[in-house]
């Protein structure tokens, strides 16, 4: 075992070579996978549906806030990968109790490359996550700020209407890209919002994602009667993950987004 500092600043201690390990983060096991991990990766939770046919052979544990304590258990998992947005500290403090947890903070496309770096380190794939960090380093030089100065709402739900705004990865790639959003003074990370709020704001464009809410053509209609001046826009929420995403959206940036809408 190996004495470690999570990202959270708690000392953790964890095998030099984990064999069992249980993520609860979906980007996170995404990227898990693509450091050659099939054979210790053992749960995950029910959101993490990449990649497809990996997945499909490791036990659901449960949600990202609403784990089977039971189901971890039955797998004694010498690791245990959370994040502080996507799980709980209550989730975080009942595993602790019995099992090695390391908690990622991502808020930034920074942490985000720190994330990779230090979970290769973890996992004992330094070189592969050398690899993979050096790939993204590259491929996000190449992103253009095709949208600079333009404001942006980042919609994530409705009923309420909850958007993106400080402190968040997500808008991180927002600010990437050269979008204005002019969220980041209402308070949460993720702050609902009125009609109201969307009007006053004086949008170009509301990005309508994908995921947690699956917005769809139906709901450009909906949006359009908030603001005619809005081009309400149907977006990837996947492309907006951290990890091994990273490297798919550079591409989908540059042609879904940048290339084919104004």
């Amino acid at each position: 075992m190996k004495t470690v500092v999570d990202h959270l600043g708690r000392t953790v201690k964890v095998p030099e070579q984990p064999k069992k390990i249980i993520s609860f983060a979906p980007a996170i096991t995404d990227t898990l996978f693509s450091l050659h991990l099939e054979e210790e990766v053992v749960g995950r939770t029910r959101f993490c549906i990449h990649p497809k046919e990996k997945v499909a052979n490791v036990m659901n544990v449960g949600g990202t806030k609403d784990m089977k304590i039971e189901r971890v258990r039955a797998l004694q998992p010498d690791l245990i990968i959370a994040e502080k947005e996507e799980n709980t500290k209550e989730m975080v403090e009942q595993l602790e109790k019995e099992f090695s947890v390391f908690v990622f903070e991502v808020q930034t496309v920074d942490d985000a490359l720190h994330m990779i770096l230090d979970l290769g380190k973890l996992v004992d794939r330094v070189d592969s996550a050398r690899l993979l960090y050096e790939r993204i380093v590259e491929d996000f030089a190449t992103i253009p700020s095709h949208y600079t100065r333009k404001r942006v709402a980042y919609v994530i739900w409705k009923d309420p209407y909850m958007v993106v705004g400080k402190n968040t990865y997500i808008q991180s790639l927002l600010e990437l890209l050269g979008f204005v959003n002019p969220f980041l003074d209402y308070e949460g990370r993720y702050p609902e919002v009125t009609i109201e709020n969307l009007r006053a704001e004086a949008l170009d464009y509301f990005l309508l994602a994908s995921e947690p809410y699956p917005f769809r053509e139906k709901h450009q209609e909906e949006f359009l009667k908030i603001d005619t001046n809005a081009m309400p826009l149907l977006v990837d929420g996947e492309m907006f993950w951290y990890g091994v995403k990273m490297l798919r959206a550079v591409e989908y940036f540059k042609m879904e987004l940048a290339k084919n809408y104004p």
